[in-house]
């Protein structure tokens, strides 16, 4: 396997022509994010989503109700929730760490994958591993061996990510940045999500996105059978133009999907806003509705907290939201959360596209 950058040209006429199409539809996903009054509402939809879809690929499945549930319990969690959640806690905190530090290095794709698989098993140490065609059992590539191999490739990969001196547009570059990254295969377990999570962090880092709203994974399953192919093309054949204008496509329809969910779910806010001042106008608050939007659900603990009133305060305003229709009170463990079933609905319906 050889260091980046790759020896051949990247930025061919087609991609070019790709690129104008990606970066349009990107820019207006970043310009509409921009506006919202309250990010976090966008944001922690769309990480649910990615989440759930970015550990499907990998055969780890569940549901949004599963999901919620598990959010809001830290005990008793069903295997594939759990997945989910880490990868969401990952997600999270490699993006912190990105707008903290400003670069992207080795040492954090390593604490990204701890954090996803919640071990410290580390870079890969056994040599031999191949991968074969499933019909013919054929030899298609074998793995980088060797703990010093790998660390040497990452660190190769890592001085690629952090050069803006080689003129290479940045949504290229997060093209040859997955395959080389999915081409290590750095560890045990754990890869392809560590790998979907580099590539929003990439676009994060470069400024095309102020916060990590950009997923490939649901493109990735829509089109599955293609992304291993045109993976398998850069190995055998170097084949580098169809590679990346398959990621070129995918940024553009994950950023026009992404955009829509946007628009529909701060029209959901804003409708639900209305609603309230009309319905109880005595507890209505910009606040109170940033926090039932925060997540799926919330508990009198965060309205309380949130809100800086007592217990019995909070109780009586999810009472009252209940009541109106706005929430749906439902018993996980021994405590009561209160759904907001408008948004969890809403993300449910974008989330159930394919």
């Amino acid at each position: 396997m050889k260091f980046l950058p790759p020896e051949v040209e990247l930025e061919t006429k087609r991609v070019l022509k790709q690129l104008v199409i990606a970066h349009r539809a990107l820019a207006e996903l970043k310009i509409f994010a921009d506006m919202l009054p309250n990010k976090n509402i966008l944001i922690n939809a769309v990480t649910v989503n990615e989440a759930k879809d970015s550990s499907e690929i990998e055969n780890i499945i569940t549901t949004h109700d599963e999901l919620f549930k598990a959010m809001s319990q830290k005990n008793d969690l069903n295997f594939a929730a759990k997945e989910v959640i880490n990868y969401r806690k990952a997600l999270w905190y490699g993006y912190k760490l990105v707008k903290e530090k400003e670069f992207l290095t080795k040492n954090m794709m390593i604490e990204i994958q701890q954090c996803i698989e919640s071990n410290r098993a580390g870079i890969r140490k056994l040599p031999g591993v191949v991968l074969k065609n499933e019909f013919t059992g054929a030899v298609i590539y074998t793995l980088p061996a060797g703990e010093q191999k790998i660390l040497a490739l990452l660190s190769n990969l890592e001085k690629y990510i952090n050069n803006d001196d080689d003129n290479i547009d940045t949504l290229v570059k997060l093209a040859v940045i997955h395959y080389q990254f999915e081409a290590i295969h750095p560890f045990y377990d754990g890869n392809g999500r560590t790998g979907r999570i580099i590539n929003v962090l990439y676009v994060v880092l470069k400024g095309l996105l102020d916060s990590p709203i950009l997923y490939l994974s649901k493109f990735i399953i829509r089109n599955k059978s293609a992304y291993y192919r045109l993976l398998q093309g850069v190995t055998t054949k170097k084949n580098w133009e169809e590679w990346i204008l398959f990621i070129l496509q995918g940024i553009e329809e994950t950023a026009e999907e992404t955009l829509m969910i946007a628009k529909k779910i701060d029209l959901l806010a804003e409708t639900t806003a209305s609603d309230m001042k009309k319905v109880l106008p005595k507890i209505y608050s910009r606040e109170l509705i940033n926090l039932i939007f925060f997540e799926f659900y919330t508990k009198i603990s965060y309205i309380q907290k949130g809100l800086n009133i007592s217990r019995k305060t909070a109780s009586n305003y999810l009472f009252s939201l209940e009541k109106a229709g706005f929430l749906m009170s439902e018993k996980v463990g021994r405590e009561k959360i209160y759904i907001n079933s408008r948004l969890l609905d809403a993300v449910k319906e974008v989330g159930a596209r394919k």
